[in-house]
This record gives C-alpha cells, sequence and structure tokens, in this order.
C-alpha cells in the first residue's frame, strides 16, 4: 500500500514538475523575418519584440534576424530542414507568404510541414507614389496606365505572381493593360521599391498599408487608394480606399508567425498561450495601431485551420486569374481580397533598408525593363537598369 502510495505521489510531482516546465519562457528567443530589413517581416517582428518585453512575457530582448529570399521561401526551407525543433525560434509570415505556398514556390515543403502558431493583425495592400507626383487619385493613375503603360513603372518587394504583383495586375486589368505588358520591377522586399521611389526610379510602388506607414506619418502624406473594404482607421483619416473611388478591390494580408515543425507540444503550447495573453493587453495593441494594422486575432488550431483554407483559396485564385489572363478577358469582378491606397510618399524620406538594385542604377544611361532582364523567378538579372522617371 505505501509502495502504491508513493508510485502515486511520485507520478503527481512529475506532472506538477512537466506542467511547471511547460509554463516557462524559452531562454533565448528569436524572430526571423524571411526578408532584408525595413519590409512587412520586419515590422511583424519588431511588433512582438517590444509587446513581449513590455509585458514581462520574456525578460530578454527578443533577437530579429533576417533570412530574405522568395517571400518567406529560404526561411521555410532552412527552418524545415535544419532548424525545426527550435523552441524559442519564431518565423514571420504573410498573405503573401501563403500565396507563394500555395503555387507551389517554397520548394518541396508545404502548408502541413510547420506549426501555425498565432497572427498579429492584418494589413491591406497599398499603391504609392511620390508626393510630387502628377497622380493624385487613382483614377489619375489609371488614366496614365490605359493610355501608356510603359509611363508607369510598377516597383514591389517580390517576383511575377506574388500578391504585389497581383495587386498591380488587378489595377493594370481595370486600365484595360494586359498584366503581362505592364512594366514591374521586382525587389527583395518591401523597404527596396521606396528606396527605389525615393530616387525616382520606379514611379509607384505596389506594397502594403503598415509597410507604408513610417513615411506617410513623416511627410504628412495623403493616398490616392487602397485595398480596403471598410473605412480607413482615425490614424490614416486621408487614405481613402478603392471602392471608395470607384474600383471594387479589396485585398486583406494576414500577418503572424510559425514554428518549427519539430518543437514539443509543451513549447508550442507556451508560445499559443502567450499570445492568447499578449493579444489582449494595452501594450501590443498599442504597438499593432503604430504599424498600422488592423485586429485579427487568432492562434493555434484556429489558425492552422485558417491557414491551410487560404492556400486552398489561394490557389484556386490563381488558377482562375491565369485562365482569364489566357483567354484575353477582362473581367471585372474582384475575385482576390485587398486594401489599396495610392499614397504620396516624400521624396526627402529614406526607407530604413538600402537597396543594393537602387545603388547599381546607372540614369545616364537608362533603358525600359523588358522580357530578357527578368530571372525565370520573376527577380531582375544582374545589369538590369530602371528608366528615371518622366514624371518629376
Amino acid at each position: 500500500m505505501k509502495k502504491q502510495l508513493l508510485r502515486t505521489l511520485t507520478a503527481s510531482i512529475l506532472l506538477m514538475s512537466t506542467s511547471v516546465l511547460a509554463q516557462e519562457a524559452p531562454s533565448r528567443t528569436e524572430c526571423i523575418a524571411p526578408a532584408k530589413p525595413g519590409g512587412g517581416f520586419d515590422l511583424t517582428c519588431k511588433l512582438i519584440q517590444v509587446s513581449l518585453l513590455e509585458t514581462g512575457a520574456i525578460e530578454k530582448p527578443m533577437r530579429v534576424t533576417y533570412m530574405p529570399g522568395g517571400v518567406g521561401a529560404v526561411a521555410y526551407n532552412a527552418i524545415v530542414a535544419q532548424r525545426p525543433g527550435e523552441p524559442g525560434t519564431v518565423v514571420a509570415f504573410s498573405g503573401g507568404s501563403l500565396l507563394n505556398l500555395s503555387q507551389g514556390k517554397f520548394g518541396r515543403y508545404g502548408v502541413d510541414d510547420v506549426r501555425w502558431l498565432a497572427s498579429v493583425g492584418t494589413d491591406y495592400g497599398m499603391i504609392a507614389v511620390r508626393a510630387d507626383s502628377p497622380w493624385k487619385t487613382l483614377k489619375d493613375l489609371m488614366t496614365a496606365m490605359e493610355k501608356d503603360p510603359n509611363s508607369v513603372v510598377i516597383g514591389a518587394g517580390a517576383s511575377i505572381g506574388s500578391q504585389d504583383w497581383m495587386k498591380s495586375a488587378l489595377l493594370a486589368q481595370k486600365a484595360n493593360v494586359d498584366p503581362h505588358k505592364m512594366r514591374y520591377v521586382a525587389f527583395e522586399g518591401g523597404g527596396e521599391p521606396v528606396t527605389a521611389l525615393m530616387g525616382n526610379h520606379v514611379q509607384v510602388v505596389s506594397g502594403d498599408l503598415s509597410e507604408m506607414v513610417p513615411y506617410l506619418g513623416a511627410t504628412k502624406s495623403a493616398c490616392l487608394p487602397s485595398f480596403q473594404k471598410i473605412v480607413c482607421r482615425a490614424s490614416l483619416p486621408n487614405i481613402p480606399t478603392a471602392k471608395e473611388q470607384g474600383y471594387d478591390l479589396v485585398w486583406p494580408i494576414i500577418r503572424g508567425f510559425y514554428v518549427g515543425p519539430k518543437v514539443s507540444d509543451a513549447d508550442y503550447q507556451w508560445w499559443v498561450d502567450t499570445f492568447k495573453k499578449l493579444q489582449q493587453t494595452d501594450e501590443f495593441k498599442k504597438q499593432r495601431d503604430l504599424r498600422g494594422l488592423f485586429e485579427f486575432d487568432m492562434t493555434g488550431q484556429q489558425l492552422d485551420d485558417y491557414v491551410k483554407k487560404q492556400v486552398t483559396d489561394y490557389r484556386e485564385q490563381a488558377k482562375a486569374f491565369d485562365s482569364r489572363n489566357n483567354r484575353g478577358g477582362n473581367d471585372e469582378r474582384s475575385y482576390l481580397c485587398g486594401y489599396l491606397a495610392v499614397a504620396p510618399v516624400s521624396p526627402g524620406y529614406s526607407s530604413p533598408g538600402r537597396s543594393k538594385a537602387n545603388t547599381a542604377m546607372n540614369p545616364s544611361a537608362p533603358r525600359p525593363f523588358s522580357a530578357g532582364d527578368y530571372r525565370p523567378d520573376g527577380a531582375l538579372r544582374a545589369g538590369a537598369v530602371i528608366a528615371p522617371s518622366r514624371h518629376g
């Protein structure tokens, strides 16, 4: 009887110890931003870096590291193949990551190969122009594209087929322009195209609202259009939605995190519980609002279900897009979701991430981009030069 009681007590102590250990934060935390500094992945990591520390969820500052490549493809492959069980490492993802996953652009790994952790907000697509641009409304830009597609050079932080490209393609279709004939320049990450815009090397940036908030705030700029269903929040009162300007285009972009496939259930649950608590705090909400994100809180299984449904939906939508484009038709329905705003940005404000493509440009010997300037993945080949702006 005593032995049985001893075994029972021992088992209870072990269970209690396991429970206590499961509630402890990882000794070292890291957030991987799968792009260069200055874009949406960067701000997603910085959001939790600040709020986790401010709320006391972690005692030491979270490290933010950058792993650019393929809108998350390089980081995804590294985590699955090389760092699958790191308990303190989270990786930022976005709707663009899910779009690329749906098209098989992450290589041999798919949506089931990581553990989806938490979302921290939703972003919306936006079209930005310089503050001195002649285009003051979305209609101005659309008219210019329809009149002369070559006069509009669009820069974005991802390759052809990405969500930034699709947002541009939707606009091109509305302007009766073949999306594959528009002048589109692929950069790495959201910071680089803004740098190119400041240097007058591109006239338009197809990006995300949160990526542009720092530039808008610094310059007191207004916006042309944004891919969003609802009216802008009070902190961005001058940014009209595309729908408000007569174009029914909506493009929401989830922002969140995943962990490696071999992270233990206990460590995974610690992160889930921590994010659930974090999302209810004033500190987190303040940081989210400062970064131009809108509330969209999911964790654990709920997020896992959402992500897998989104990947399936993106796959079908991409097929529909290709089908319509191959027919040469111009379907006026909006079949992809987001928030499009055209925001004038001051040429005097520099991006946090310096663009290699920008410093390599040679304005004295310009030439327009052609099909030969692009690699098969949609990125620019070495030596491709962006023609200087015709507009200021």
